[in-house]
């Protein structure tokens, strides 16, 4: 049999070569019996919850010293669902109330609490749901006494190949074994496309029907830079990877030869190359791969996965930490943006038909002043070891900047008051993610030390079309001039008052997007850790002359894809 191949889309850059590991659901076939003794029944499940418990703990332990303490944390939400009364309690009720087996209470029960998750119009608990139906399976595989391969287990070199990894999947990959992965499911922005960057493993998602096109065992080729799968390759086609993997290598080795240099174009104009993170536990990436900054770092995390919200002590340790990690290169931090696609349980929050454009980020704050003067004074204690920079997000109005300001002034105040040391060189910024700020950037440029566009947002409240919306993703578009002139418009207005501009959105680390960024006059450009030293890389071989020229005719293009057609030619 020859080889053949399948397209997706390429969601992290590498070539893996390896034996395919089929990750399948179990199939657990349920039928529903009457019973006479309801207490055996409720002892069977007792045992199968205790099983559980004893494989997550095992699981979490693992995951924090292999993964870090972040990916432990999927294993803690697991536990949280194990031990909910509220769970476990139905399962049990419907045992004894209505007479049917452990197994069929289960799936009904854990059915319920699925489709409630998943009816809500929000990112946090739909993943909730991914939580239930994660501990569900566990429980169920002890009941029937099925194995089912965990990703945990894996013991040699493997391809995972999967319909799609869940939260709890990608958390269990042992970077050692799992040489890269392909799902049926997914697109650039999805989770797992997310967690193989940060584990810079190569894979490829939204094949749509990888797992019916190869069998356990089968040798599997993953282009995670083009996107291409090949199953059960010729003698030929492996040593042409081959070669193509080693030239990957050959050059990630040399871009980490740049990773002690500073970023400059080819004619040394200088331009700041951050990292954005999400918790402490990522200074690592951002130090190997040679960050001049943090661009970003999203406080959130310290919110979620817990039941209460974390004391001003707690927060003060984790800022203390990244700026001392950092020393004197800025770091700035971004107060809280919780709402639209994140919730917190300990948290009241409305309902809302449309949470992106909702009660969220400053909004949900300068409400909840509360929450919000905790987190200043965190910060404002923290600033002294190191160089801060806090930023407001999602700022639609003045009175809004305005407001934040007075209560970051009052807290500090209050410090200095009570003798305690505060910095006297924090930048206040702000995230300029919402087009009425953009549009009216000259005026906001006299009242922040600094802008960060966000684009992720910026472009889909431009376009007006939803991100996390498959049918109007087509209308997510970075290089869409109507986005170009409004970054001109900011970075414009700042640079007019003696103010720096940088980029935190996904668009920064882009290829295509980095020459007109460049060109426009964008100071600070912030990405994931792994896009950094590619990024220092292309910036060494552009000149500032060049970009303007391009960058100035992209803004008077028609379409997103003239401009990246432009691009790519220029760039020839």
């Amino acid at each position: 049999m020859g080889s053949s191949k399948i397209t997706g889309i390429a969601a992290s850059s590498g070539v893996a070569i390896a034996k395919a590991f089929i990750l399948q659901n179990p199939d657990f076939k349920i039928e529903t019996r009457h019973i006479e003794d309801a207490s055996r029944e409720v002892d069977r499940l007792a045992t199968a919850v205790e099983q559980s418990k004893t494989e997550l703990e095992a699981i979490k332990v693992r995951a924090a010293t292999e993964l870090g303490e972040d990916k432990a944390a999927i294993f803690a939400a697991h536990l949280l669902v194990l031990a909910d009364p509220e769970f476990v309690g139905a399962v049990k009720s419907k045992v004894t109330d209505e007479k049917v087996n452990a197994e069929a209470a289960l799936e009904a029960i854990s059915n319920q609490f699925i489709t409630i998750f998943e009816s809500m119009d929000n990112e946090y608990m739909k993943e909730r749901a991914a939580d239930v139906r994660d501990v569900t399976k566990r429980i169920m595989s002890h009941l029937l006494g099925i194995s089912f391969a965990s990703p945990a287990t894996i013991s040699e070199e493997v391809v995972i190949i999967a319909d799609d990894l869940t939260p709890s999947d990608t958390a269990q990959l042992n970077k050692k074994y799992v040489q890269g992965f392909v799902t049926n499911m997914g697109g650039r922005t999805s989770h797992s496309a997310i967690m193989s960057r940060s584990l810079e493993i190569p894979a490829v998602v939204g094949t749509q029907h990888i797992t019916e096109s190869v069998q356990n065992g089968t040798m599997i080729i993953v282009d995670g830079l083009d996107g291409d799968v090949i199953i059960d390759p010729t003698p030929e086609e492996r040593s042409m990877y081959e070669q193509k993997q080693k030239k990957y290598e050959e050059q990630k080795a040399e871009w980490h030869k740049l990773a002690s240099q500073r970023t400059v174009t080819a004619n040394d104009a200088h331009v700041e190359l951050g990292a954005n993170i999400g918790n402490p536990e990522d200074l690592d990436g951002v130090l190997a791969n040679g960050a001049e900054a943090i661009g970003l770092y999203r406080t959130e995390f310290l919110y979620m996965g817990r039941d209460q919200m974390p004391t001003e002590d707690e927060q003060f340790e984790a800022y203390k930490k990244v700026l001392e990690a950092m020393g004197d290169k800025p770091v700035v931090i971004r107060t809280l943006d919780i709402g639209g696609d994140k919730e917190l349980p300990y948290l009241e929050m409305p309902e809302e038909l449309n949470p992106f454009l909702g009660f969220r980020a400053i909004r949900l704050c300068l409400e909840n002043q509360d929450i919000f003067r905790i987190q200043l004074r965190a910060l404002l204690r923290a600033s002294v070891y190191g160089n801060l920079k806090i930023m407001f997000p999602m700022v639609a109005t003045l009175d809004e900047l305005r407001e934040a300001k007075a209560i970051l002034a009052e807290e500090k105040d209050k410090l200095q008051k009570a003798a305690i040391d505060v910095s006297e060189t924090i930048e206040v910024g702000m995230m300029v993610e919402i087009p009425s700020t953009a549009v009216l950037a000259d005026r906001f440029a006299k009242e922040v030390d600094f802008f960060s566009i966000g684009t992720n947002d910026l472009i889909q409240y431009t376009l007006a079309a939803d991100r996390m919306n498959e049918r109007v993703a087509y209308l997510y578009q970075p290089y869409h001039p109507a986005i170009l002139r409004l970054v001109n418009m900011v970075i414009q207005a700042a640079h007019k008052e003696g103010k720096w501009v940088g980029m935190c959105g996904e668009m920064a680390g882009d290829p295509i997007a980095i020459p007109l960024l460049l060109g426009l006059g964008l100071d600070e450009f912030s990405m994931s850790a792994s896009s950094i030293l590619p990024a220092r890389s292309q910036i060494k071989g552009l000149t500032t002359t060049e970009t303007k020229a391009i960058a100035e005719h992209a803004l008077y293009l028609d379409t997103a894809n003239d401009v990246e057609a432009y691009v790519k030619e220029q760039l020839k």
